[in-house]
């Protein structure tokens, strides 16, 4: 079986990750390791202390005071998720994290928001196996209800995401953005 280390590396460098047993067995082996920790997260009650407590367990990294999550909150991984300070995360998101889910600071992310950082390869013949890219989003960011954020997309530094928006490109700093695919609507007013 594949080491976190050897795993990440693969998924880190956004190599394709052959899905032959001993790459089955690791994948399996985390996201079971994960589940644990989120039924815990989920289905007992717990304050925001012990619910930061239980998420830098599943992230594998201390949080700042001011992380909040409602739960329920799901992964398949946990070990790739890099969050800033001041984080938000309300009830019902899914993060599949094994290419890196990067979160700046005062990250407001709304219900139900998936983040999926896999793909698979178009080739049937090789359609098994895993192919990572990481999302990365800015400060200040503001994620509506029901967003899908997808592999390889960077959100900058003030943006919006508008609720249900499916962002399958790079979205700017200070832009808003929605629809499916999310097109660009307009600037952030600011007070600048």
């Amino acid at each position: 079986m594949l080491e976190l280390n050897e795993l990440l590396d693969i998924f880190n460098a956004g190599d394709a990750l052959v899905m032959d047993e001993e790459a089955a067995d690791a994948c399996n082996y985390y996201s079971i390791e994960a589940q644990k920790i989120t039924c815990e997260l989920n289905y007992n009650f717990h304050d925001f202390d012990e619910r930061r407590e239980l998420f830098s367990k599943l992230i594998g990294k201390e949080l700042d005071e001011e992380f909040r999550v409602f739960t329920p909150f799901f992964t398949d991984f946990g070990k790739n998720i890099h969050l800033g300070r001041n984080v938000f995360i309300n009830a019902g998101c899914k993060f599949q994290d094994q290419g890196g889910i990067y979160i700046g600071d005062d990250v407001l992310i709304g219900h139900n928001v998936v983040m999926a950082t896999l793909n698979h390869d178009e080739n049937p013949k090789n359609r098994a196996n895993l192919i990572a890219a990481p999302i990365r989003i800015g400060n200040k960011v503001w994620i509506g209800s029901n967003a899908t954020i997808l592999p390889g997309v960077t959100i900058g530094d003030g943006a919006i995401i508008a609720a249900g928006a499916v962002v399958t490109k790079d979205v700017g700093e200070y832009s808003i953005v929605a629809g499916v695919p999310a097109k660009f609507i307009r600037k952030v007013k600011t007070d600048e």
